[in-house]
């Protein structure tokens, strides 16, 4: 009983009574004309009969709903059907779109859900992977430093193990909460200004420079770009890791060149060495978190496997691209490109 065919069929029927006893109050009202009369009479089957039309009535009215019903209950059942198409009725087909609109809409974002969760739980396995190497290694030297017997030049050289592995442990948690604030940043306002990259790039180097002398590399800045707007203690961060990053993998005596120029409305800084390269590997993994490629750019370079995932989110969040291709003479070049503040 409780459907729209039964709740129209009763509502128009009550309306056609109504209509006919009012008829009936007026005609007996001007005319004086008895109540029980013909048409008095006339009520049941008036009745039954405004029933039983009304009721065909709505089953043809309510059969694009009906339809609909079967064509979600058929996407339930094998999610790659469709039910878009024209029917009868034009709310029943705007209710159809609407509601594959919908089925779009979360599936695409059930979709991402599912991508993030992975991430983050991939992403939390290698956290957890990075962090236990260090600890091992502090847990272990400190375990042998106990020893009363230990000679003192292995007691120097566990200390100096266990120095090692607590700088690199800091310079990984420092390296975590510093992509944390950037992904963070990418849902908050970032404060941006006029930035000069070539500045930005001299006073990276001159902050770079006793570490840059002390593995010998030679740094070059070539080259002018147009100004962009941005951050600029992000940019240095950019430019910071991508230098440091070329500099573990040159020989000593080795070169560093930072080129700056503007194309097609972009300042494009590229980093290259004349190192090994990062081989025959999708460049994209690159820029992975915690990513290494083969033993040329393990652990002993000093690096977390975080700087170049720091970069690209840093360049995405300014709008801009960054990517990496191996020189034809050996070495790797790096390649940042954001747009430019168009010239006044």
């Amino acid at each position: 009983m409780n459907n729209l065919r039964t709740y129209f069929a009763f509502l128009s029927t009550l309306l056609a009574l109504f209509a006919t006893g009012l008829v009936v109050f007026l005609v007996h009202f001007l005319y004086g004309t008895p109540i029980a009369t013909p048409l008095v009479e006339c009520l049941a089957p008036i009745g039954v009969g405004t029933f039983v039309l009304s009721y065909v009535i709505a089953h043809f009215l309510t059969e694009p709903l009906r339809e609909l019903t079967d064509k979600v209950r058929n996407r339930k059942d094998a999610p790659e059907f469709t039910f878009l198409g024209k029917g009868r009725l034009a709310e029943a087909d705007e209710l159809s779109d609407c509601l594959e609109e919908l089925i779009q809409y979360a599936t695409v974002r059930q979709k991402e859900l599912a991508v993030r969760e992975k991430r983050q739980s991939e992403f939390i396995s290698d956290v957890a992977h990075e962090l236990r190497t260090p600890l091992t290694a502090i847990r272990g030297n400190a375990e042998l430093l106990q020893d009363p017997d230990l000679p003192p030049a292995m007691h120097d050289r566990f200390c100096e193990t266990i120095i090692n592995e607590s700088t690199r442990l800091s310079n990984l948690t420092k390296d975590l909460i510093t992509l944390e604030k950037i992904e963070g940043s990418k849902t908050q306002t970032i404060e941006m200004s006029r930035v000069n990259m070539k500045r930005v790039v001299e006073e990276v180097m001159n902050n770079l420079y006793p570490i840059l002398t002390d593995r010998k590399a030679n740094v070059a800045i070539v080259g002018e770009a147009p100004d962009i707007l941005g951050n600029a203690d992000q940019m240095k961060q950019v430019i910071q890791n991508l230098v440091e990053n070329a500099s573990r993998f040159i020989q000593p005596g080795g070169h560093i060149t930072v080129e700056l120029c503007g194309l097609k409305d972009n300042c494009v800084v590229s980093v290259k060495d004349d190192g090994c390269g990062f081989g025959d590997i999708d460049p994209k993994l690159l820029f992975d978190r915690f990513y290494r490629t083969d033993s040329s750019r393990q652990r002993g370079t000093g690096g977390t496997g975080l700087g170049l995932a720091i970069v690209k989110s840093i360049v995405e969040a300014h709008d801009g691209t960054v990517e990496a291709v191996n020189l034809s003479g050996g070495g790797a070049c790096f390649i940042v490109a954001i747009p430019a503040i168009p010239a006044a």
